[in-house]
C-alpha cells in the first residue's frame, strides 16, 4: 500500500470516528433547550393556574358573605372551567413527562467507553419521578372534581364548607405544580450544562 493511499484511509477513518462521537450530541442539546422553553411555559401557565384559583376562592368567600346566588353560580361555573383547562394541561403534561423518560432511557443506554453514563441515569430519575408526581396529582384532582361535583348546587352550610375546602387544595396543588415546574427547570437546565462539559471534554 503507497502512502498515499494509507495516509486517505487514515483520514477517512478519522473522520468517520468523529462522526460517531457526535452522533446524537447535537440533537440533544436542542432537545434539552427546547425541554428549558417548554418548562418556562409551564411555569408561566402554573403561575397563572395559582392566581385564578386564588381570585375564584375570592369570589367565593364574597358570594357566601353576602348570599349572593348569582355570583356564587358564576363561581361554580367558573371551577369547572378551570378543572376541564386542568385535566387538559395535565395530561398533556403527562405526554411530555413518557416523552423525557423514553429519551433519557436511550440517552443512558448510549453510554459507553469514555462516558459512564451516570448523569443519564440520574437524568432518567428525575423523569421517572416527575411522572409519577403528575400521575399522582391527576388522580387527586379527579378525586376533588368528582366531590366537588356532589356538592355544588347546595347551599347548606356544610356543603359550602365542603366546597371552599376543596378549592383551597386545588391552590395548594397548583402551589406544589409551580415549585415542581421550579425544579424541573432546574434539572433541564443542568443537563444543558452536562452537555456542553461532556461536549468540551470530547473535543
Amino acid at each position: 500500500m503507497n502512502r498515499l493511499s494509507s495516509a486517505l484511509i487514515t483520514t477517512v477513518l478519522l473522520s468517520a470516528g468523529a462522526a460517531n462521537a457526535q452522533w446524537g450530541r447535537p440533537h440533544e442539546q436542542a432537545q434539552n433547550r427546547q425541554e428549558v422553553r417548554q418548562d418556562k411555559r409551564e411555569l408561566k401557565d402554573d403561575r397563572r393556574d395559582v392566581a385564578e384559583l386564588e381570585n375564584t376562592l375570592a369570589r367565593f368567600d364574597r358570594a357566601w358573605s353576602r348570599q349572593d346566588e348569582r355570583e356564587m353560580s358564576g363561581v361554580e361555573a367558573k371551577l369547572r372551567d378551570l378543572l376541564r383547562q386542568e385535566f387538559a394541561e395535565s395530561r398533556s403534561e403527562m405526554r411530555d413527562d413518557r416523552r423525557e423518560v423514553r429519551r433519557s432511557g436511550h440517552e443512558e443506554n448510549r453510554g459507553g467507553w469514555g462516558r459512564p453514563g451516570m448523569d443519564d441515569r440520574r437524568d432518567r430519575r428525575d423523569d421517572q419521578r416527575d411522572a409519577a408526581v403528575e400521575a399522582a396529582t391527576l388522580r387527586t384532582r379527579a378525586a376533588i372534581a368528582r366531590e366537588l361535583h356532589q356538592v355544588m348546587g347546595s347551599r347548606s352550610q356544610w356543603a359550602l364548607q365542603r366546597q371552599r375546602n376543596l378549592i383551597v387544595q386545588l391552590i395548594h396543588i397548583a402551589q406544589d405544580e409551580v415549585r415542581q415546574t421550579k425544579q424541573e427547570l432546574r434539572e433541564d437546565r443542568r443537563e444543558q450544562r452536562e452537555d456542553r462539559r461532556d461536549h468540551r471534554r470530547r473535543y
